[in-house]
């Protein structure tokens, strides 16, 4: 088979398998199949991205997956373009996203020679990511097709593929039997419901199931549930649930990013059962686990009995969400007081994503509750900060009014990702970026009391960086806010606005002594 006969072949299998979305990173290696997808996308088959780093592109092709549902593939050229794919294949596998790394290699004769552009990619990502042929890919998380091609072609005739039906993706096989009797049974222990991130889909079903067992719920913003809900959500889940632990937690969707969700390794009396699509359980100890599309397995529940707060959880929950108003008014401009206000803004927006790990945590714990923020999405975290602003472009691609809040260095970390804009919507998308000089979150690790001034330095990773000249590089409006007052400039407009919020560095230092002893 010629190298054009066989970037003709991998490209139609591709489109057979249904994937119709792809992100092209060029190069000498993979310019036949290049060629093809150019020529597929002028037919109408393939919907085509373009950028010059392959680790925001796999990120952005991640997002892209959020946002369809369907796969999309990340074509790359050899040697270590391949290996820039890694961290956008690992969060795909634990978020269970159909993400293809089509990657273009040297012919196996060069393998092992240290010849130019050659290195071992079979394999390269491990358990991370199925491989081999691709017609046993049942899309369910990421695949790595490696295409061995010679670098010179003659291109040819392309003829798109036929009409043919996609093999159809059996369901998985579960059983919710044993889940509703537990959810019968010694309720007096205290039944808690964990909410992670959900598919939009999801939503209602996990929605009524909460609201038909009555239980206090500790719900995530990227569940799209979090103002939904309401009253029977507990504003400061982690150290209530500390405080007081239930008997039975049933988790939904995502693991939670939540502390009480790791505390519970060390609570093997408490009962835990999950329901995700991914399969993953979330922790290391004894736990039930049901493999489903969430809204399946909580249907095929049928109607549930009221459970109760058997632990009175509520009767603390005004008093808590109370003290965290107090304390917000106290310091309007910290951290925490900047965001309240700026949610209420985001709040106008047509979605969110949030990157990790602190935006998350205090979106979900000071944001606005008045209006419902439904969609909203975040990276699991399995690559801490990595591709953060790609993935959220990915996502988003498409549509108008989009929102994003990272920190400081997680923009730091993907500087590169607004060369994405010439490609997709523009129009009342905003960018925050929450600029604390540093690693923050780090700032509040109990142990970091205890190290050294050179090891603290080196955990938080100071700077005095500002962020108007990367958005002048890349065609950006700008707008700094120090205070609340200076939000009254946020505008969204045709262009993208980059926001970026200083947080009042002794405001908030006091804010979080003032959390930590609030009892």
């Amino acid at each position: 088979m010629t190298t054009w006969e066989a970037a003709c072949s991998a490209i139609n299998t591709c489109l057979r398998q249904g994937v119709r979305e792809f992100v092209v990173c060029a190069g000498a290696r993979n310019a036949a199949l290049v060629e093809v997808l150019a020529r597929a996308e002028a037919a109408g088959e393939a919907r085509l991205w373009r950028h010059f780093e392959e680790r925001s592109a796999g990120f952005f092709a991640l997002g892209r997956t959020m946002a369809t549902g369907e796969a999309c593939a990340v074509v790359t050229t050899s040697g270590t373009a391949v290996a820039e794919l890694l961290p956008a294949v690992v969060e795909a596998f634990y978020q269970a996203r159909p993400l293809l790394a089509l990657t273009a290699d040297r012919p196996e004769r060069f393998r092992g020679t240290g010849a130019p552009q050659a290195i071992t990619q079979p394999g390269i990502f491990g358990e991370h990511a199925g491989d081999g042929d691709i017609a046993e890919w049942l899309q369910r998380g990421p695949w790595h097709w490696n295409v061995e091609l010679e670098e010179d072609f003659q291109p040819g005739e392309w003829i798109a593929p036929s009409d043919d039906e996609l093999r159809e993706i059996p369901p998985p096989n579960f059983s919710v039997a044993a889940l509703a009797h537990w959810l019968r049974e010694d309720l007096y222990r205290g039944l808690v419901v964990m909410v992670g991130d959900l598919e939009p889909e999801d939503q209602e079903p996990v929605f009524h199931l909460c609201i038909g067992l009555g239980v206090p719920v500790a719900v995530e913003a990227t569940s799209g549930l979090r103002e939904a809900l309401g009253e029977i959500c507990l504003p400061d889940p982690d150290r209530m649930l500390r405080e007081c632990p239930p008997g039975k937690v049933l988790r939904i969707g995502g693991v939670p990013s939540g502390r009480f969700w790791r505390d519970l390794e060390d609570l093997p009396e408490t009962e835990v059962w999950n329901i995700t699509r991914t399969g993953f359980p979330g922790l290391a100890r004894k736990c039930e686990t049901i493999t489903s599309p969430v809204g399946r397995a909580i249907k095929g529940l049928g109607d549930v009995e009221k459970a109760g707060d058997a632990l009175d959880y509520f009767r603390r929950t005004s008093r808590r969400a109370g003290e965290i108003e107090d304390m917000l008014e106290a310091y309007p401009d910290s951290e925490p007081g900047l965001l309240r206000v700026l949610s209420a803004y985001a709040s106008t927006g047509s979605s969110l994503y949030l990157g990790n790990s602190m935006p998350i945590r205090e979106w979900n714990l000071f944001a606005q509750r008045g209006k419902p923020v439904t969609d909203v999405r975040a990276n699991r975290g399995a690559n801490g900060i990595d591709g953060q602003l790609s993935t959220w472009l990915g996502w988003t691609a498409d549509v108008e009014d989009a929102w994003c809040l990272v920190g400081d260095l997680t923009a730091l970390y993907d500087l590169a990702a607004p060369a994405w804009l010439g490609q997709i919507e523009r129009k009342g998308r905003v960018l925050v970026v929450i600029n604390n000089g540093g690693g923050q979150i780090f700032s509040r690790l109990p142990r970091l009391d205890a190290m050294q001034d050179r090891a603290k330095e080196l955990m938080l990773n100071p700077h005095e960086l500002r962020l108007e000249g990367w958005a002048t590089m890349w065609g950006m409006k700008y707008l700094r806010v120090e205070s609340e007052e200076g939000f009254d400039a946020l505008e969204p407009g045709e262009a993208t606005l980059l926001v970026e919020v200083i947080p009042n560095g002794e405001e908030s230092a006091a804010f979080w002594k003032a959390w930590d002893t609030a009892r």
